[in-house]
């Protein structure tokens, strides 16, 4: 049995060094936790376990530039409520640990406040590895990288929660090299183990690390049940076509808008065949068009190919469809466009700034418009598969959206219009 001062290794559980990412710095104006990541020690500073997953915030995801979570990551990942007792299981006992906890203490807190649950998170009775720099590592700057670059400490992947979580824990186990044998949380310790704790349902919920949609998702079309087809062009195919046109104004189809194809083609009775062929024709539209004045340009070509690609066709679709449309036109197929007028809404945080994008969509003729209603013909969002409440009005209403480049493409113009 190790035996350090002030404390029995047997006597308690050790720290729980947390980090989260955040849709912004302050809970109180609606910023909501979008990952934590969460690393055990032992008294004696060595890794015991850890744990990590994003959040679904329920609302749009703030500054991405900064954590690097895309929206499309969070469409699978639980909410806090689905992991609050997986939470209340990791911190019990433990001394809550982060580089700058007041912070971190601050949002966990308001996130189990939100839920009615009260929890014994307490600046004053965990470990603040930027506080404790002062004294540790005095000539080291405020930030986690600063103070990992004194402490020679790896930092790679800054602002992913259990990468931040892992280089604070390591920070802690610099600290108490430098303490050895005394431990200078002792009387923390012992707030820790006893601390009491609500019991809530849920605690062996899993995490749900970065990229799992790509990687659970796969193209859309594998999703699409392989059932008998219904005929060479269903019923109600436009419906799908439509929505498909939709989805490729911006020459990408985002996770949410492949779920939407999915769901109508499954409402719709579609198997995957149909889409097939549904895929083929809009192809062979896309490509009538481009023979249309009799001339196929290089970025006709191009766009022709990458279309061929995003529906899941094989590589030489696109050269078919531009042979098949010297032969004949095929059926009709619907087109989204916009027109002189048009109500324009924005969502996110973009490149130049929101107002040099309205004014963008001003000197093409289209209206900006501060929210989304049924009036809205398009929706300009820095990221397309975005949560928040305009997005999701936008989904409600069927009103595409797209990218600031892609928008920019749509009227002509560089796909980053300078700010005021």
């Amino acid at each position: 049995m190790e035996l350090w001062r002030g404390v029995r290794m047997d006597g308690a559980a050790g720290y729980a060094v947390i980090d989260v990412e955040t849709t912004g710095l302050r809970p109180s104006w609606h910023d909501r936790v979008v990952e934590v990541g969460i690393v055990h020690l032992d008294v004696a500073g060595r890794v015991t376990g850890e744990w990590s997953t994003l959040v679904n915030p329920e609302r749009d995801l703030g500054p991405q530039r900064v954590h690097g979570i895309d929206a499309a990551d969070v469409r699978h990942a639980p909410t806090f409520k689905d992991i609050a007792g997986a939470l209340v299981r990791l911190l019990r006992g433990r001394v809550p640990v982060a580089h700058n906890l007041r912070f971190d203490l601050g949002f966990l807190t308001h996130e189990f406040a939100r839920l009615g649950v009260e929890v014994p998170l307490r600046h004053d009775l965990g470990v603040c590895t930027m506080e404790q720099a002062a004294r540790f590592l005095p000539q080291a700057p405020r930030n986690l990288a600063g103070c990992c670059a004194m402490a020679d400490i790896p930092l790679d992947g800054h602002h992913d929660a259990l990468v931040d979580a892992r280089a604070a824990a390591s920070l802690l186990r610099h600290y108490l090299a430098l303490s050895h044998p005394d431990v200078p949380w002792s009387a923390e310790l012992d707030a820790g183990t006893r601390a009491s704790w609500p019991r809530l349902s849920g605690e062996d919920a899993q995490g749900v690390r970065r990229g799992v949609s790509a990687q659970r998702d796969g193209h859309f079309l594998a999703r699409i049940l392989d059932r008998l087809p219904r005929a060479p062009r269903p019923v109600h195919a436009d419906a799908y076509l439509a929505l498909l046109d939709q989805a490729l104004l911006d020459h990408h189809i985002s996770a949410t808008e492949a779920d939407a194809l999915v769901d109508v083609a499954g409402r719709l009775g579609l198997a995957r065949a149909d889409v097939e062929k549904l895929h083929r024709d809009y192809l062979a539209a896309v490509a009538q068009a481009a023979r249309a004045d009799g001339v196929v340009t290089d970025a006709e070509r191009r766009e022709i190919e990458l279309v061929s690609m995003l529906l899941g066709l094989p590589p030489a679709a696109a050269a078919e469809a531009l042979a098949a449309a010297d032969r004949h036109r095929p059926d009709r197929i619907p087109r989204y466009r916009l027109e002189p007028g048009d109500l324009i809404a924005f969502t996110g945080e973009m490149d130049g700034g929101r107002e040099a994008w309205e004014r963008l969509a001003s000197a093409a003729s289209y209206v900006p418009h501060p929210n989304v209603t049924k009036k809205v013909r398009l929706l300009v969002a820095a990221d397309p598969n975005t949560l928040s409440g305009k997005a999701r009005k936008a989904r409600g209403y069927g009103i595409p959206i797209v990218t600031p480049e892609a928008f920019a493409r749509m009227v002509g113009v560089s796909p980053r219009p300078a700010g005021p």
